[in-house]
């Protein structure tokens, strides 16, 4: 009766869980695992998943065995693996939620290393400011301390005026985009050290997106763990 329902559901639920992991890992794949004997037979599998193939990687990948990706998802977009199960795709312009997509990811790359370089070092003056705080800690120690009258504390206040300004002057450029111009969705032409430059630009693109979204996964766990046992990342 009630005990055996329970058990289903108990069952049901692990099996949801499962399910939900997998998707989650499989979004990351670059592309479809080929089976044991194919792998040994040959390797343009491994070339494909370091974007050898320029445009081809990630074709006919799904990350969701249903439903199907939508249409209005291009499987020759850079990290294409066929996931959009809420169907964004299909509400909004592609171009627009790639270049959100790389704006966070480039965030959360840095916000992710930022946050594993405070368990490392400590800037020399910081402490007199917000003490050992960290993480979300130090907003609002900085918060704080503005409230206080601390006038070295208007640090929070200088990196929402520089994020600000960047953002600002960027309009013409996403503009260029979502208006049908020959710029890439989050292309600033910002490559100093040239790392992208003739035949590495593909698989480095590939490895910006990747990289990114396991940042925004990352990073969002670092600040979970931290309002959990107020430790960053190196310290739990």
């Amino acid at each position: 009766g009630t005990e055996s329902r329970n058990i289903d559901l108990a069952e049901m639920l692990r099996l949801s869980l499962l399910a939900a992991c997998v998707a989650a890992a499989s979004a990351f794949a670059p592309s479809a695992l080929p089976a044991m004997g194919a792998r040994q037979a040959s390797r343009p599998a491994v070339s494909m998943q370091l974007f050898g193939e320029g445009k081809l990687q990630g074709k006919g990948v799904q990350a969701i065995p249903f439903p199907p990706p939508p249409e209005t998802l291009p499987a020759d977009m850079v990290g294409y693996v066929g996931f959009d199960p809420l169907g964004f795709s299909t509400l909004f312009d592609i171009k627009f939620l790639r270049e959100a997509e790389l704006k966070h990811a480039r965030a959360a790359m840095l916000a992710a290393a930022g946050a594993i370089a405070q368990d490392l070092y400590t800037f020399p003056g910081v402490e007199k400011v917000i003490g050992d705080a960290k993480m979300t800690g130090a907003h609002d120690a900085f918060i704080n301390e503005v409230h206080n009258g601390n006038s070295q504390a208007y640090a929070m206040h200088q990196i929402i005026f520089w994020v600000g300004l960047f953002e600002v002057v960027t309009i013409p450029a996403i503009s260029e985009t979502m208006k049908g111009g020959p710029r890439a969705a989050g292309d600033f032409k910002f490559d100093p050290l040239g790392l992208g430059k003739g035949d590495k630009l593909a698989r480095m693109q590939l490895a910006e997106i990747k990289n990114g979204r396991l940042a925004m996964i990352a990073i969002g766990g670092m600040v979970h763990h931290y309002l959990i046992n107020g430790k960053g990342p190196l310290g739990q």
